[in-house]
């Protein structure tokens, strides 16, 4: 088995306002205007899993989100101009990975800060930052390929998003005013998605997700040389990421499960049986088959988990083996034991425990 990294994943929002005095002098950004940010931390267990600043096994995720709420509870409804001297979403990233550092006195592996639901900044462990934005299209198409009765080879439709992401190191100017800069690269792609039937398009003859983020780079990166990634979500659950290199698929799962951690100490409502509505996202990576135009096909994806998925919805995962002891951490390991064999293209379970909050195993 290849040597897999465990992580903890948390999320922290805050109120605030703030305004961009380096923006053109006509721009928007000027204006003292505010946002709901969103702050989402992962900091990696040590080799051995230890997690010295978590109370006990199996409370990892939660005391991660009790140290980056604290982080972020200085800059909830304030102006953050009185704290920062440009605040930017990057700013903002840096500033709170300090803060959190401070606090657990290890490093993330990474600080995200989304400014709204469809934008933000990733800093990584090496403070390299990737700007995003997401974008919508509808269409329709089929999937020429597909064996006879595949549901796929209809005509459907779906809501798709985009998201580009740029490598804000190769960008002119700041993180911010990316945003505008993917706007204008994006647009003229919209007005040929959007509302079309994408197999009519040169090119666009299979159009499986993994082609559709494929196509997108080929035309963007020439425009934005600073493109890192392009992602076509097909569906809310399920879709492809294509980064000049390989591709990455993901599905997920809802998973409404029981859970006790016996671990913690004696009046911890963790100690006894409780439960969560899991988020569980399986990444997979591998070539593009010739024929169909995907990595693997996600109705196969959710039919070959399909037995690990009935172990895990409406059951109590504190019966599992070593689920008690460790909870997501323990649980992320058991999910890629059990489906590794059905699906040898797996490459990383994400099991979200709340909204934002939870264990990432990967192994690539």
């Amino acid at each position: 088995m290849q040597q897999q990294r465990l992580s903890f994943l948390a999320t922290a929002g805050f109120e605030a306002a703030r305004s961009l005095a380096f923006a053109p002098s006509e721009h928007r950004l000027r204006r003292v205007h505010g946002h709901g940010f969103r702050v989402v931390a992962r900091i990696a267990a040590a080799p051995d899993a230890s997690v010295p600043w978590a109370p006990f096994s199996g409370a990892e995720v939660d005391a991660l989100r009790a140290a980056l709420e604290a982080s972020v509870a200085p800059l909830d409804y304030r102006r953050l101009d009185d704290h920062l001297d440009d605040p930017t979403d990057e700013a903002l990233a840096r500033h709170v990975r300090a803060q959190l550092q401070g606090r657990l006195a290890v490093a993330p592996d990474g600080i995200g800060v989304h400014s709204t639901s469809e934008q933000g900044v990733d800093l990584d462990a090496q403070g390299e930052s990737v700007v995003w934005r997401r974008y919508r299209f509808e269409a329709a198409h089929q999937l020429p390929n597909v064996p006879p009765g595949h549901k796929c080879g209809r005509m459907h439709g779906h809501g798709f998003t985009v998201t580009l992401e740029a490598r804000t190191s190769c960008l002119d100017g700041s993180s911010v005013l990316a945003y505008d800069e993917l706007d204008r690269v994006w647009a003229p792609f919209r007005a040929e998605l959007h509302e079309a039937c994408l197999n009519d398009l040169p090119g666009l003859e299979n159009p499986t997700s993994e082609w559709i983020a494929h196509w997108l780079w080929q035309r963007i990166r020439p425009r934005l040389p600073a493109l890192a990634a392009v992602t076509v979500g097909e569906t809310a659950g399920s879709g492809a990421r294509f980064d000049g290199s390989g591709y990455r698929i993901w599905k997920d799962f809802n998973l409404d499960s029981a859970v006790r951690l016996h671990r913690a100490a004696p009046g911890d409502g963790r100690r006894r049986i409780h439960g969560h509505s899991y988020r569980l996202r399986l990444h997979l990576v591998g070539p593009l088959d010739r024929v169909y135009g995907w990595t693997i096909d996600f109705g196969d994806v959710k039919a070959l988990f399909a037995p690990v998925f009935d172990r895990l919805d409406h059951r109590p995962l504190y019966e599992l083996p070593g689920i008690e002891e460790r909870g997501s951490a323990a649980l992320v390991e058991w999910i890629r034991g059990q489906a590794a064999e059905m699906l040898p293209q797996l490459a990383r379970v994400d099991l979200y425990e709340t909204p934002g909050c939870g264990a990432i195993l990967d192994w690539t």
